[in-house]
């Protein structure tokens, strides 16, 4: 075996299983890696549409590889999909999908960018798509990103010419990746971003094409390949047991809210390029007549003389050997004219210093949450585990304050901390939570600070600049201020340090549904960002509504702590709907925020500062029967939604499904996708159907075609399909007008259609036995009519009810017409 790929692969190995938020303690495979991205200097950039679509394998043959700079630019962070992993939906699933990129990227060695683009829900053509996203805006952030990541090469994931026949956002991320190729080197073009980082002009642009854009691998085979590139992406490494798409899958399984954990590939694997733009390469090298060596920078000659060298002379048991010969290069790569590859080279040759020096440093805090301008401690940690002679010269602040400069030698291998106060900067933006959920945004687009625009997350508001010296050389590192402790189980935890607001407030139910003229009570919970924190409390609510009392005030004591306070609120006579909002008068500032944490094991911990609300709807609903079964699917909030008009909810262990056990409900509910991630609905579905036969009320929500668990979701034959209807605005037509779903015991009208959120409903059935009855049809703009978005079946004495209606977004949404069908489902037959 090459010692390349040996030691390639090695470098992979040890990243996968790393802690995310721990510091990387680089081996020497790793070291020799990074020397060889250091002495490649070209650059790829992958497009998409959303989280998940990228090609791991071939940006992980990119990256480790070829050791071309390279990243991912997905237009959305993926707001509109499905949760396998947690409840979370909308913006906080689109942060866990935005950190599950991140963790992707952090196993395949790659970057990430993003555009303002909000993933709406399902689109099914890319002119639909973009009467949702501002096409204008988005271009311009994809142009601002080639202009700033420079990239020689450029891959589309999707093709622009196929529009219809692939969910909108995809099409229309091609459509964008091809209009900003051809205009990313005018400079009257989106003229901001031209100024900022310069023209540009990428020199291919190819469609990552397969056997399944063509249909299938028979018409693929027979197709005209001239225009295609081949890369063999499946080499087969025996010291590690692994393939690159082994690697890769490895990657691919970091998105887990998707359900997309992947065994990965064996064997030869290739991947396909349509050349789109730019001359084609003649020897499948997709950077054939690129310069990516030191030669392509001014003096860059120079530098490749000092480092090129060093790859044939590694020593891979005293990496530290070649440290004399980074740092002579040190002065040059800072001396580089051409600002973007001296910062990517600078950043890159620093921390192969800091690596094969042997120095292991870190700045911890004694808090994991602190408040803009506050004072906190900080542990500044440093040993020099090299035999090189390094000098701690000063600790700097995020604003360039020196906080220490006592210039101390660092002893071998012996630890040295150090104890400082650090006052918190006054950043912008001031908090650590996402920064495109900062200021209110529209249905297809996020609001973000100019200057941040682009950027996977919001950067990290507290850092310490330290100053090593080398000989004559005096080198500064910047790193993160980070909090950790340990945990019994898994021991040394890393978190990020966070700067969060003094005080935050939340209603625990986000939608509070008032069924009758009866006042209720409301809970707001005040959590404590400090010690020491009071002031008072009022509830800002809907003209029309009264709250009791107005104010209430509030002492807490210490930081974490948290005081639940009630309030009385009585709804007005009529229908109404509208928000009630939680507002903190406090330490002389008026405080509006909630803070919602997100903690899986697979990403960071993260805190996310919302706009403290909770929907407030008076409803004329009335309801039959008490007791509800609910059978556990992919995650949905509708049992916590069923509880809000007074159902008693009842979790139903699938595995534990018995004629006797179900007879106590007056319905069953099963959640979404239960059909496609519940093993046990295939043992149960016989007692679930004697359920209906008895007497009782079956409700199936929505399944995808592929994967179910069973085919016989119902006790007469039932076909789900791909129809979907993604306007939530689209007529609904009423089949069955004199059924007594629509009747009984609340009448359903057009009105009962209005205020849905991102769809109608998804994977409607297309074929259905004559004993089911239509109840609805909807269409979008252009499409025929379908009919299978609710359909109601007599079984025995009871009744089956399947429906591919949104209620798992309506519900939490509170619409009220979603809530007064519901509850007529709930209430047929009794």
């Amino acid at each position: 075996m090459h010692k390349p790929f040996f030691f390639r692969l090695l470098f992979l190995f040890f990243s996968l299983v790393a802690v995310a938020q721990a510091p990387k303690k680089p081996t020497a495979s790793e070291i020799y890696h990074n020397l060889q991205k250091l002495n490649f200097v070209g650059s790829a950039l992958y497009i998409a549409a959303h989280p998940d679509d990228e090609n791991t394998r071939l940006i992980s043959y990119l990256v480790n590889d070829v050791h071309a700079n390279t990243a991912y630019l997905s237009i959305t962070r993926g707001d509109g999909g499905q949760n396998l992993v947690g409840p979370e939906l909308r913006e906080l699933l689109g942060v866990i999908r935005t950190q599950e990129l991140l963790a992707a990227r952090k196993t395949d060695g790659g970057q990430q960018f993003f555009t303002r683009a909000n993933d709406f829900g399902y689109s099914k053509n890319p002119d639909e798509t973009f009467e949702f996203w501002t096409k204008n805006e988005v271009l311009s952030d994809v142009v601002m990103t080639i202009r700033k990541f420079k990239p020689d090469i450029i891959v589309n994931r999707f093709d622009h010419r196929s529009p219809g026949s692939t969910h909108g956002h995809h099409t229309a991320s091609a459509m964008l990746s091809l209009e900003a190729f051809d205009m990313v080197d005018n400079a009257s073009k989106f003229p901001k971003s031209a100024a900022e980082y310069g023209v540009w002009k990428p020199q291919r642009l190819f469609f990552n094409t397969s056997w399944w854009f063509y249909g299938s691998q028979e018409k693929f085979e027979k197709a005209d390949k001239k225009n295609l590139v081949s890369i063999e992406t499946g080499n087969y490494f025996p010291a590690l047991g692994l393939s690159n798409g082994e690697i890769a899958s490895l990657s691919r399984s970091m998105h887990k809210s998707q359900g997309f954990g992947s065994t990965g590939s064996r064997g030869t694997e290739t991947e396909y390029l349509e050349l789109l733009k730019g001359s084609k390469p003649s020897d499948n090298d997709l950077f054939e007549g690129i310069n990516t060596t030191w030669s392509r920078l001014e003096n860059g000659k120079e530098i490749g003389a000092i480092l090129n060298p060093l790859e044939e002379s590694f020593n891979f048991k005293n990496p530290s050997e070649m440290l004399p010969q980074l740092l002579k290069a040190y002065p040059l790569v800072s001396n580089i004219k051409d600002e973007h590859w001296r910062n990517i080279k600078l950043k890159q040759l620093k921390q192969l210093i800091l690596d094969c020096s042997g120095i292991f440093i870190e700045a911890v805090s004694k808090t994991n949450t602190i408040n803009p301008g506050e004072n906190f401690e900080v542990t500044l940690e440093a040993v020099n585990r090299g035999n090189a002679e390094v000098v701690l010269k000063s600790w700097k602040n995020s604003e360039g304050k020196e906080l220490w400069n006592s210039s101390e030698v660092l002893p071998f291998n012996n630890k040295k901390n150090i104890e400082i106060t650090v006052t918190a900067g006054n950043n912008n933006p001031p908090y650590s939570s996402p920064y495109w959920l900062n200021e209110k945004g529209s249905v297809g687009m996020y609001a973000a600070p100019e200057a941040l625009i682009g950027l996977p997350e919001t950067p990290a508001l507290e850092e310490i600049t330290f100053e090593l010296q080398f000989g004559n050389s005096t080198i500064p590192f910047t790193k993160n201020i980070i909090y950790k402790f340990n945990d019994p189980v898994k021991g040394e935890v890393y978190r990020p340090l966070e700067v969060l607001p003094e005080v935050t407030a939340s209603i625990p139910d986000k939608v509070l549904i008032f069924a009758s003229d009866d006042a209720e009570n409301v809970s707001v919970i005040v959590r404590a960002g400090k010690d020491d924190i009071s002031g008072s409390l009022s509830l800002q609510h809907p003209e029309g509504w009264k709250v009791t009392p107005a104010q209430q005030t509030f002492q807490l004591e210490r930081n974490g702590e948290t005081k639940t306070f009630n309030f009385t609120v009585t709804p007005p006579n009529g229908q109404s709907e509208g928000f009630l909002k939680p507002i903190i008068n406090a330490d002389g500032k008026i405080f509006d925020r909630e803070l919602v944490t997100i903690d899986y094991d697979h990403i960071p911990y993260q805190s996310v500062l919302l706009p403290s609300e909770a929907k407030v709807a008076k409803i004329a609903i009335q309801k039959k029967g008490q007791n509800i079964g609910y059978i556990n699917g992919a995650g949905d909030a509708i049992p916590e939604s069923l509880k809000q008009i007074g159902y008693s909810v009842t979790t139903i262990d699938p595995s534990n499904i018995t004629t006797e056990n179900l007879q106590r409900f007056d319905a069953i509910v099963v959640g979404i996708r239960a059909y496609n991630t519940v093993p046990e609905l295939a043992f149960a579905q016989n007692y679930l159907n004697k359920y209906v036969e008895n007497g009782g009320t079956l409700i199936v929500q929505y399944n995808t075609s592929r994967g179910l668990v069973t085919e016989n979701l119902a006790p007469y034959e039932l076909k789900l399909s791909r129809d979907r209807v993604t306007d939530e605005f689209s007529e609904v037509k009423i089949l069955a007008p004199e059924n007594p779903i629509l009747n009984t015991p609340n009448k359903i009208t057009q009105n009962d259609f209005e205020g849905w959120v991102q769809e109608r409903g998804l994977y409607f059935p297309n074929e259905w036995s004559k004993e089911f009855t239509p109840i609805l049809g909807m269409n979008d703009k252009g499409e025929s009519q379908t009919k299978g978005s609710l359909l109601v079946a007599k079984y025995g004495k009871g009744y089956y009810i399947y429906t591919g209606l949104s209620f798992f977004r309506e519900l939490p949404a509170g619409v009220p017409g979603a809530y007064r069908l519901f509850a007529n489902m709930l209430s047929i037959g009794k």
